[in-house]
């Protein structure tokens, strides 16, 4: 068994563990071992992992950790009966099993651990992204929805790359897909807010300024003005042009003021100072 961590089959111990297993977990799934020389069920347990690791070609790393030469990794594990083995994926325990289990069980397992087709898919797009290869992404993206059209990792690259594109329509369709709830749902609201600001239609500054100089209640005038600050990153300006719309008349263009708020909330964050202090604003607006 090899002792390089680069390897598919590996030892590893106290003093390597953050790095052969957790760091290579984010990036390649991860199965330890658990297990002893005077562990009979280890015996047994141990060259099927081996049998399954080179069977899978790559798609998970198998790390053995002697509890007798690691006990403090046992210790943090809480490992009291052996062999146990944990799945890792990005560099966190995801899984794991006691005793020695069945060839069929375990194979049950790492279709638990392992990425699924249409994740491995979005991997590689990462990777051609990443290269440049937009071209090659997009595609790869677009067999991961073939693979699984609820495959929210691959909606939300797509729409990135729409977005870098300048397809800011598409990007809002693919993100109007992803679901409600996942991981990936509040990382669509700040794309999909972003593009929304950043691409509303405003217009020349100068002029929308002296308008409003001429007419404060040139609601019209000033939500353009608002729009085109906010596009620039702008947003302190922005949202104090808002709030004034909300304050002089809450019911202009279907509440328009009130909802280019909640957009700028939903890009800069909820704990960004500019959100805390205008959501306190509005409040005070539409509460008073």
């Amino acid at each position: 068994m090899s002792s390089e961590p680069t390897a598919l089959i590996f030892s590893a111990g106290d003093a390597d563990f953050e790095i052969a297993v957790l760091e290579r977990s984010k990036h390649t799934p991860v199965l330890v071992d658990f297990w002893a020389e005077w562990c009979g069920p280890c015996q047994t347990l141990g060259p099927v992992l081996d049998r399954l690791a080179t069977e899978y070609g790559g798609r998970f790393a198998l790390a053995k950790v002697d509890i007798d030469r690691s006990p403090k990794l046992a210790a943090a594990f809480s490992v009291r009966s052996i062999p146990m083995v944990i799945g890792f994926r990005h560099g966190k325990a995801i899984a794991s099993f006691l005793g020695a289990q069945p060839e069929s069980a375990i194979r049950q397992f790492l279709d638990r651990l392992l990425p699924s087709p249409a994740e491995e898919l979005v991997a590689q797009a990462s990777q051609l992204s990443a290269g440049g290869d937009t071209a090659a992404a997009e595609d790869r993206l677009h067999e991961a929805l073939a693979a699984d059209p609820r495959c929210d990792a691959a909606l939300l690259a797509l729409a990135e790359l729409a977005q870098r594109g300048a397809r800011h329509d598409e990007a809002l369709e693919f993100l109007d897909r992803v679901a409600p709830g996942t991981p990936q749902r509040p990382l669509a609201d700040r794309l999909a807010a972003a593009i929304r600001v950043r691409t509303a239609v405003g217009g020349d500054e100068n002029d929308l300024r002296e308008r409003l100089n001429r007419d404060p209640d040139d609601h019209g005038a000033r939500f353009a003005l608002a729009q085109e600050l906010a596009a620039g990153t702008h947003y302190g300006e922005a949202l104090g042009h808002y709030l004034e719309i909300v304050k002089r008349d809450r019911t202009f263009d279907d509440d328009a003021g009130r909802k280019a708020m909640l957009e700028i909330f939903e890009l800069l964050g909820g704990e960004h100072e500019l959100t805390e202090q205008y959501r306190s604003e509005l409040a005070k607006v539409l509460f008073r």
